[in-house]
């Protein structure tokens, strides 16, 4: 399977530097936890972060100048499933895959649903593989799901009484913290990409996401109620 970009701190002040200065930039798939948000928060500049589904783990980082209102997402999902008699495993798929040489970065996370594989990819390779009848020698169908496998997403806002990642976690999606606890326990939580502890503290700009949940992105912190309480803006994606 064809490995993520890397990205340094310094790619990423490079791709910063050129939003600032007109471009729209784009990167391939590179891993979330790997990018340093806090470069990412420069009133010049947005920013679109695109992985297809609502907690990958791999996605494509989009600068824009900030007077653009929005960019396109520059991911699709593609829903492939093999007409043989021989089933798939994922491993068998990523070297599949990584002999079609699209390049470095052109593919985002796989999931197994239901028999078949959704894979994240660019744009230019999502419509390679829309163009496959045959993966190593195997007939399959290949179908375009769309910029992303999950449900959508909304604009919350909450009160919380911290941020600690377990109560904004559990609050944002809307179930107890016993069973949030149960997630950060089992390791399928994750923060920027990274394990996450029930003490961890969310900031503005982070990513939370819980396997079978999604992913939470903390946009601010709009105000402290009179009891001492937080009132943050949260986007839900499921």
């Amino acid at each position: 399977m064809l490995p993520a970009m890397t990205m340094t701190n310094k790619d990423l002040q490079t791709l910063v530097a050129r939003a600032r200065g007109g471009r729209v930039v784009r990167t391939g798939f590179v891993d979330s936890g790997s990018l340093d948000r806090r470069l990412l928060d420069d009133p010049e500049i947005g920013y679109r972060l695109s992985g297809g589904f609502p907690d990958a783990g791999l996605v494509m980082l989009t600068l824009y100048p900030a007077h653009i209102p929005e960019v396109e997402a520059g991911v699709q999902v593609i829903s492939l499933s093999t007409l043989g008699d021989v089933p798939w495993d994922e491993q068998d798929l990523r070297v599949q895959l990584g002999r079609l040489e699209l390049g470095e970065g052109a593919l985002g996370d796989i999931r197994e649903v239901r028999g078949s594989f959704q894979v994240a990819a660019s744009d230019k390779a999502a419509a390679r593989l829309l163009e496959l009848s045959d993966l190593g020698g195997q007939q399959i169908t290949a179908e375009a799901v769309g910029e992303t496998a999950g449900k959508g997403s909304k604009i919350r806002e909450v009160v919380v009484p911290s941020m600690r990642a377990d109560v904004v976690g559990a609050k944002g999606f809307g179930v107890s913290r016993a069973y949030f606890q149960q997630g950060i326990d089992g390791g399928k939580v994750r923060l920027n990409g990274s394990p996450v502890r029930a003490g961890s503290e969310v900031r503005e700009g982070d990513s939370l996401s819980a396997e079978g949940l999604g992913r939470i992105d903390f946009r601010r912190v709009l105000n402290e109620t009179r009891r001492g309480n937080y009132k943050v803006e949260l986007e839900v994606h499921r």
